[in-house]
């Protein structure tokens, strides 16, 4: 499966010297990215119309980083080129047949002219021995006067890249003041921001989650197992590398440049029951696939794992972009166990899709009792009025089985199938869209924290009676955060799992937490309310 299909960054060695030569043109500061101003600049020469040129780049730029690099520059190019030769420019035109090497550069006016003049500007200057200098990036991007709320972005380079610095300067202190990591989240690493989106397949055993793996890749990864018995006994993270090899866990756990630090928490009795495989595939350039151990049921459960493997689930969770529940028509109770990983998705019921898998296996009418009885159960499972998105087919590469011989059910598979790889094929689109949201999501929680935090040190005694008073606020918990909502007047489907909390809390003591400093809390407050808004304002679209 191809995440955008027919590559449109292809040309031959002639046109890419030609396509180098413009875009060095096009970038004023030299600094290798072609930003909204010098894109208009350039862009104007083709004399296309504005709302052709607005897809062009939306299509260019699909990971929304607010500039175009030189691969994404040919992209654009080519795209001119056909928009030119009367073709109509949308998404569809990716998946087109067309020959993309020997697509012809589109006619620029007075570029040529232009090209001559800065040739000869550079070999005079060459000769007198003078060097252009670019703009320095070593300015600060906050502005230090307190009363400016405006971003200096003369440093970032795409949305996600400002988000990285507005964590590291304004939200990371608050969390680590107030032991945000401790009680919700991993503090964030550089890794975090810069990792390619995620989905993670959950499951009970024998549910066809790895061979679903190996029928998008089109074969099979490093270290996979299939087979009717629990074959897969670790969580194993599938991603991009130059060789095919398997990693261990407590090896990837301690790599900085990979988004795995975080499950050290978990120790060395989960670590050994985690590796990475990685392998050269166009697909794993666009996202990771992470496989995970088949739920137990029955009696299996009985058998407790060495590891928090609810814990985990819900880790990675909160680092995916989708997470794919696979039923398969022989198994559709739901387990305890499976009814706690569910439940620990929650506050990410946006990401989850369930997938009814090997439905080749019954005929028609079993699928329509099957398919009800799973709504019926996922009902109960995720206590929600909405209906659960379920994708119907066999995702496999075996020839189609007599349950789906009927052209009926034939039909209905390939189109459940095609709905699913467009959701797939989305994933790297909407990336930047879903970091934004849980970059708010966790200020607006490291916010809640501060506050709960600071008012639990607001109520210890100054000298006598301390471990009483602790322990009075940790039974009356949930008094204690109504108190914090209405003082300042905070939404309540914002603040923690009460038990939850209160388990942590039993391990801190209260009189050594930091009082609360409205300073840190502002800074977020600004950042929520200028900072992000003039981040996405400035890496729009440039023909909005």
């Amino acid at each position: 499966m191809e995440i955008t299909g027919p590559s449109t960054s292809f040309c031959s060695k002639e046109t890419r010297k030609i396509y180098q030569e413009w875009f060095n043109f096009a970038d004023s500061d030299g600094d290798g990215r072609l930003t909204g101003h010098d894109a208009i600049l350039f862009f104007s020469l083709s004399d296309l119309h504005r709302d052709d040129l607005k897809q062009v780049w939306a299509i260019a730029d699909a990971k929304r980083q607010g500039f175009l690099g030189f691969q994404e520059f040919i992209t654009a190019m080519q795209l001119v080129s056909l928009v030119q030769s009367g073709h109509t420019i949308n998404q569809d035109l990716l998946t087109a047949e067309f020959d993309w090497e020997n697509i012809q550069p589109p006619s620029m006016q007075d570029l040529t002219e232009k090209l001559a003049k800065r040739r000869s500007k550079l070999k005079s200057e060459s000769l007198n021995g003078k060097r252009k200098l670019h703009p320095t990036r070593s300015a600060p991007w906050f502005s230090t006067s307190r009363s400016s709320k405006k971003i200096q972005l003369s440093t970032v380079t795409s949305i996600i890249d400002g988000l990285k610095k507005l964590y590291n300067q304004k939200l990371l202190p608050l969390e680590s003041s107030y032991h945000f990591n401790d009680f919700v989240s991993p503090l964030l690493t550089n890794s975090d921001f810069d990792a390619k989106p995620m989905v993670m397949l959950l499951g009970q055993y024998s549910t066809g989650k790895t061979t679903f793996i190996t029928h998008l890749l089109k074969t099979s990864y490093p270290g996979a197992h299939i087979g009717p018995e629990p074959t897969t006994d670790r969580f194993v993270v599938v991603m991009s590398g130059p060789d095919e090899r398997s990693i261990p866990g407590n090896t990837v756990a301690v790599q900085a440049d990979m988004p795995y630090t975080g499950l050290t928490a978990f120790g060395t009795a989960f670590l050994s029951k985690f590796e990475c495989s990685q392998m050269p595939h166009s697909l794993l350039e666009h996202i990771t696939l992470v496989d995970t151990p088949g739920v137990l049921s029955g009696e299996k459960q009985r058998t407790q794992r060495s590891y928090d493997f609810t814990g985990v689930t819900s880790w990675f969770a909160a680092k995916c972009d989708l997470i794919l529940l696979l039923f398969d028509p022989h198994k559709l109770d739901v387990s305890d166990e499976f009814k706690r990983v569910i439940s620990s998705l929650r506050g990410h019921d946006d990401k989850i899709r369930v997938v009814l898998n090997k439905a080749d296996q019954v005929d028609t009418q079993q699928l329509m009792r099957v398919y009800g009885a799973l709504m019926w159960s996922l009902g109960k499972v995720l206590n929600t009025p909405e209906v659960t998105r379920v994708y119907i087919g066999s995702f496999n590469d075996r020839p189609s089985n007599e349950g789906i011989d009927g052209p009926i059910g034939r039909e209905l598979f390939e189109r459940e199938h095609d709905d699913l790889i467009a959701d797939l094929k989305d994933i790297p689109k909407k990336a930047c869209d879903r970091r934004i949201n849980e970059f708010v999501k966790r200020a607006r929680a490291a916010k809640i924290h501060a506050h709960i935090i600071g008012h639990l040190k607001k109520e210890m005694p100054t000298l006598i009676g301390k471990a009483k008073t602790q322990q009075r606020l940790i039974d009356n918990l949930e008094d204690e955060f109504r108190k914090v909502q209405k003082e300042f007047h905070l939404p309540a489907g914002d603040f923690p799992n009460v038990e939850q909390f209160r388990e942590v809390l039993k391990g801190y003591n209260f009189d050594k937490f930091e009082k609360l400093k409205l300073p840190k809390i502002q800074a977020v407050d600004d950042m929520l309310s200028y900072d992000i808004p003039q981040l996405l304002k400035s890496f729009r679209n440039p023909y909005d």
